[in-house]
């Protein structure tokens, strides 16, 4: 009798642990620069029963000891009036992926000040868990008019060189023959 407890908690303790909620980054660390468009993705475990209306989801960006919300959905409602001004017009979600246990937030017109670290807290009736994620925007390089590879000055010099390796070119034959 003892080993047939023993063995029915043993099944139920591992059957709790196989059944545990996690939230993953499919990508721990994103780079990008200054005005292009990004998509940053967590997935969550989810159960047959699950339904957006019974997911709690929190996104923050932390940075320079200044933390900022980028997205908040309460029992499958976004709260737009919780996002930070900074993100405000530049992040929207995937709806659709939501049901098969993804996150998916696409940000525009990406800024410099955009970069930190971004956490996602996913609460379900079923567990909470957190995931989270490098985004590093660098600024767009201003290059100066002479070094800018379609300049009209790059453009001149190219064809330059076609007619002097051209010339040389006419003159080695002429020499030859």
């Amino acid at each position: 009798m003892e080993k047939m407890i023993c063995r029915i908690l043993l099944l139920i303790s591992l059957s709790c642990v196989c059944a545990t909620f996690v939230v993953n980054v499919t990508q721990t660390s994103y780079q990008a620069e200054e005005n292009h468009n990004i998509t940053l993705e967590w997935t969550f475990t989810t159960t047959a029963d699950t339904s957006p209306d019974s997911l709690f989801i929190f996104c923050e960006m932390k940075a320079d000891h200044k933390v900022s919300v980028l997205f908040e959905l309460r029992g499958g409602v976004v709260v737009p009036e919780s996002r930070d001004q900074q993100f405000v017009g530049r992040v929207q979600w995937d709806k659709d992926v939501l049901r098969d246990g993804r996150l998916r937030l696409h940000m525009s017109r990406l800024r410099t000040e955009d970069s930190g670290w971004y956490l996602c807290d996913v609460r379900t009736n079923y567990g909470v868990d957190f995931g989270e994620c490098r985004l590093n925007v660098s600024a767009v390089r201003d290059w100066p008019e002479s070094e800018r590879p379609n300049s009209e000055r790059a453009n001149r010099v190219s064809w330059g060189m076609i007619f002097l390796y051209c010339g040389l070119g006419l003159t080695v034959t002429v020499l030859v023959v």
